[in-house]
């Protein structure tokens, strides 16, 4: 039954009352401008991601981002006619596509890859990978699309906010060029400011060091050694305050208490029974990366069944999808993606995905037919939760693909990652795409051109991602360090070991700190399901805490501290947060991170 509000035929009232049949959208000068865009986000991201574990949202920063540079562009007369909203849509969508090249498993399996084989696959094939992979999740998007946006019109948080921020910055919302100015601002005074910080701490000019210290210490001491040895003390990353500032405060103080009960608790136990010799961040996490990994993994798969409506419905729109024919051309099939696109996509790239399958990873070719059936399921699944939820669950595909393939090709440790990557990435660029075209279908766009604009944000994301992972991490034995974490690279290559030598093989330890992990994972996520909603705030997030079981305690401690100067904003100046604390804490994750890719590539190249 629908509900009062909605039309009985909700296509045929957008196409009358939304579409703009008129405006530009995806000109020459937008798909420039989001592919530029889309570049400096995925090198922002992957800085980020190997630092905290977490991929950013792009398309706000990037509306932001666009808004400003064409204001710039028409005041100095370098363009003569203003961004339109939909142009900007368009741009935002080809950005989202770069740059979330780092998430769903991409960079999570690459550096687990990495970690746990000896072998480095050339740049030119893991290029190719990674956007065929996209290319499917974009093709996945397709057959579903009419169903989860158009008719049942999924909330899709993240595409309706981005909606919201593009009428604020075009005027659609009263706002007009004021109110995407204040943003503007916000954004490149916070990026300028990190930027600097990092400039100063990073580019070693005295005596082999930065102007400004990486760490400041606490003044404690835990079983008779300094805090700073069991990692716990203040970075002056400003990337992690701005992570943690788009985080929300639950997520952030259990990342504080996680922090504390691993490198305060567990860690000096670890010593103590002689475990580990002495404390170091690498030491310490070869042992709660197991706990870790396991909370993460199955708090996942217990909010995954828990949502198990989401799945029925994700599994009866497969039916329908399959089941519809014949009936009556409907006006919007002029301008939506034609339905065999899919399947004749599908048939030319799957081939080719299983080919690099065998090729790059020694997957049997079986092995590797069975994944894409699999990952098109998965990604069916991914895109409704997305569309309910806001969130993509990788962190449940990919354990399931580990687990089928742990027991088909057992041993295998960088198949077992890489056909994880297939599931978690198709399911992610699905999301991904019906995410933006749920702001286009607010906004009045086309979604013929949203899924050509994505696809020019796969092709360029791919084509960067590579190289710029080469130039970032040159080594990849830094990975799993204090100073590249790379936590979902741990829980990755955790869970492959698990899967693939069978949990036996393990150090008692680590078999206790999984049962543990996994009791404490689905308690958690039982808790928070069934909790009455005034309490769910004083129930630790699963998630904080396990990330926090394998970053440094000191990077906890940073993101604790941006998510709970965010919550203070927000409680004493709530209408000024709404407006620019997004903008500022995406600031401070560009700024620097940018500053530190920079900085990276110039000492690669010698330059400094």
């Amino acid at each position: 039954m629908k509900p009062a509000s909605q039309p009985t035929d909700p296509e045929s009232h957008w196409i009358t009352h939304v579409m703009r049949r008129e405006q530009r959208q995806l000109t020459l000068r937008a798909a420039l401008v989001g592919a530029l865009i889309g570049i400096v986000m995925c090198l922002s991201n992957l800085y980020v991601f190997f630092k905290t574990g977490w991929s950013m949202g792009v398309t706000i920063t990037a509306g932001i981002l666009a808004f400003a540079t064409f204001r710039l562009l028409t005041a100095t007369r370098l363009t003569r006619t203003p961004l339109t909203i939909l142009e900007n849509n368009a741009l935002t969508t080809v950005a989202s596509g770069a740059g979330y090249m780092t998430g769903g498993g991409n960079m999570a399996a690459f550096g687990a890859l990495l970690m746990v084989t000896a072998v480095r696959p050339d740049t030119a094939p893991m290029v190719l990978w990674f956007a065929l992979i996209a290319m499917l999740g974009v093709l996945t998007a397709i057959p579903i699309k009419r169903q989860l946006i158009n008719q049942e019109q999924l909330a899709f948080p993240t595409g309706t906010a981005t909606a919201e921020t593009l009428r604020a910055l075009h005027g659609d919302a009263g706002g007009g060029a004021q109110e995407g100015a204040v943003q503007a601002r916000a954004l490149a005074f916070s990026g300028l400011f990190a930027g600097g910080i990092a400039l100063l701490r990073d580019l070693k000019v005295f005596n082999g060091s930065g102007l400004l210290p990486g760490t400041l210490p606490l003044p404690f001491e835990i079983a008779g050694k300094a805090a700073a040895k069991w990692t716990l003390s203040i970075k002056t990353e400003v990337v992690l305050i701005g992570a943690g500032a788009l985080m929300n405060f639950r997520t952030g103080w259990s990342l504080l208490l996680g922090s504390i009960l691993t490198y305060a608790v567990l860690a000096p136990s670890l010593v103590a029974q002689g475990l580990i010799a002495e404390p170091s961040y690498k030491a310490i996490v070869a042992y709660t990366v197991w706990p870790g990994a396991a909370l993460l993994v199955a708090s996942g798969l217990t909010s995954f069944a828990l949502g198990w409506k989401s799945i029925v419905r994700s599994f009866s729109g497969f039916g329908r999808l399959f089941g519809r024919g014949g009936g009556q051309r409907h006006p919007i099939d002029d301008i939506e993606c034609p339905a065999a696109w899919f399947p004749i996509g599908f048939v030319i790239l799957a081939p080719l995905v299983v080919l690099l399958m065998v090729w790059l990873f020694q997957i049997p070719w079986w092995a590797g037919v069975i994944a894409v059936p699999l990952s098109l399921v998965m990604g069916f699944v991914a895109a409704r939760v997305t569309g309910e939820t806001d969130v993509t669950p990788t962190k449940a595909l990919g354990p399931v693909t580990q687990l089928l393939y742990g027991v088909i090709t057992p041993g295998n440790l960088g198949g077992n990652i890489m056909s994880a990557n297939v599931t978690g990435g198709i399911g992610l660029h699905a999301a991904d795409l019906l995410t933006t075209l749920k702001t286009g279908w607010l906004l009045g766009g086309n979604p013929r051109v949203q899924f050509w604009a994505q696809m020019i944000g796969v092709f360029v994301g791919a084509a960067i991602i590579v190289p710029a992972f080469t130039l970032l991490i040159p080594d990849p034995a830094v990975l799993g360090g204090e100073d590249w974490p790379a936590p979902s690279c741990l829980v990755w290559a955790g869970v492959s070991e698990a899967f693939a030598n069978g949990i036996d093989a393990l150090h008692p330890w680590a078999r206790s700190g999984i049962v543990i992990g996994l009791v404490l994972g689905v308690g958690l996520a039982l808790l928070e399901h069934w909790a009455p909603k005034q309490l769910k705030a004083y129930i630790p997030s699963a998630s904080g805490l396990g990330i926090a079981m394998v970053v440094p305690g000191s990077n906890g401690i940073a993101m604790f501290l941006g998510s709970g100067l965010a919550e203070w904003f927000r409680r004493a100046k709530p209408a000024l947060a709404a407006r620019i604390a997004v903008p500022i804490a995406s600031g401070l994750i560009a700024g620097e991170s940018l500053m530190g890719v920079l900085i990276a590539v110039l000492t690669a190249s010698k330059v400094i």
